[in-house]
């Protein structure tokens, strides 16, 4: 693959346990791509979480992009509902 794109990003968790949370549910996203036209990378550094994606193009990295911020979304929404239980 031939990388002419690439983005990253850094979320701030406020809650380790979201942040823990969150790189786990989206670690088989990583490990299986859906698409050979972007690799994923996401990493914990303190209390940020690090989305690093490099891709063919500006398209395959904005859909990436986008269903990682998504997902990422997503699963805080989820464990924020848990913690309130």
């Amino acid at each position: 693959m031939a990388i002419n794109a690439k983005v990253s990003v850094s979320i701030k968790f406020n809650n380790p346990k979201q942040l823990a949370a969150t790189i786990t549910a989206l670690k088989p996203e990583v490990n299986s791509p859906v698409t050979h036209r972007a690799n994923v990378n996401l990493q914990m550094h303190k209390c940020f979480l690090i989305l690093t994606v490099d891709a063919e193009d500006t398209v395959a990295l904005r859909a990436a992009v986008n269903a990682y911020l998504r997902w990422i979304a997503s699963t805080t929404n989820v464990v924020e509902v848990v913690d309130r239980m």
